[in-house]
């Protein structure tokens, strides 16, 4: 997949394409209904199946204290847009000047000029444009007038308890916020996940002879504090483990920093383990509590473990 960063550069290459535009914040079922039309539309056509988001998210450019905490970097959103077949995306620096584009300089300037859109698809909601005023029936009509077609997607329902109609990164995000990771992943056909650096912990894991990495993610959308049922990867060399996670602030130990703690269930890692992970959040398990001694920790630690491979083998047969 091809990224660009500039649209000066994307205006010299990017080429005739079939164009979505978005966030795309989490790249959840409702993104991947569009991103899977557009690679559609691009074959029938011959166009190279593209996409256009922004960073920073427009909100926090023009209504920073509105802006949403956000699930996904720009990177991780290319990854998966690229995985439903989006060969080339242009990442827009959002700032003061593009905001102020009115709906037809956007269209004029951006699709058409730079990007030279012949098929344009968006979500049914879309808006762009200064103060938002651009709709899809502007975009539609601006589209007879200068020459692309566009067509807008219907939302994704989901249905089941506790989930809402329609899929939308807000509903995922307070999914996400009240520990239900099991409703986030159906609406993002995914699980979710926290990726990042890893760093230096307190020794806790290594005292309880429980392999342990500690995680600082990249991630502002974090599960509420509790231990989750999770699989957790080696970014560099792809190996993976099933893993307990525990979000929280280890008050058995007395800490008042939050931490992200992956204890690894398939035993010890070689060397000095890896130096960047991606967890995958399945289920919530219970809440985080203190604990009387280390030990009675560890023998909780032990029934997580216990409760999490069952889990893990029984999904693995689905």
């Amino acid at each position: 997949m091809r990224i660009y960063r500039s649209l000066s550069v994307a205006r010299s290459d990017f080429g005739p394409c079939a164009l979505t535009i978005g966030n795309f914040d989490g790249v959840h079922a409702g993104h991947r209904r569009i991103l899977r039309r557009v690679v559609e539309i691009g074959a029938q056509r011959g166009l190279a199946p593209s996409a256009l988001l922004f960073d920073p998210h427009p909100t926090r450019v023009v209504a920073p204290e509105r802006a949403p905490r956000l699930m996904t970097t720009p990177e991780e959103r290319c990854e998966l847009m690229g995985s439903e077949g989006i060969q080339q995306a242009l990442i827009l620096p959002f700032d003061r000047q593009v905001a102020a584009l009115g709906p037809e300089d956007f269209i004029v300037q951006i699709l058409v000029e730079a990007l030279q859109a012949r098929v344009v698809l968006v979500g049914d909601n879309f808006r762009f444009g200064n103060k938002a005023a651009g709709t899809t029936e502007s975009l539609a009509e601006a589209g007879r007038r200068l020459g692309f077609e566009t067509e807008a997607v219907p939302a994704v329902k989901v249905r089941g308890r506790g989930l809402p109609c329609n899929v939308s990164s807000s509903a995922i995000r307070n999914a996400i916020e009240a520990g239900d990771v099991y409703a986030a992943g159906r609406m993002l056909e995914r699980p979710y996940w926290l990726q990042g650096s890893v760093v230096a912990g307190h020794g806790v894991g290594a005292k309880q002879t429980v392999p342990t990495l500690n995680l600082r993610a990249e991630s502002e959308t974090l599960p509420m504090t509790g231990v989750y049922v999770t699989r957790t990867f080696d970014m560099d060399s792809g190996k993976r483990w099933p893993s307990v996670t525990n979000i929280g602030y280890r008050p058995t130990f007395d800490g008042d920093a939050l931490s992200i703690e992956s204890f690894l269930l398939a035993g010890p890692l070689e060397g000095s383990g890896p130096a960047r992970i991606r967890v995958e959040f399945l289920r919530r398990i219970r809440d985080e509590r203190k604990f009387e001694s280390p030990e009675a920790l560890k023998a909780q630690i032990l029934r997580d473990a216990a409760l999490s491979q069952r889990y893990l083998r029984r999904v693995s047969r689905l």
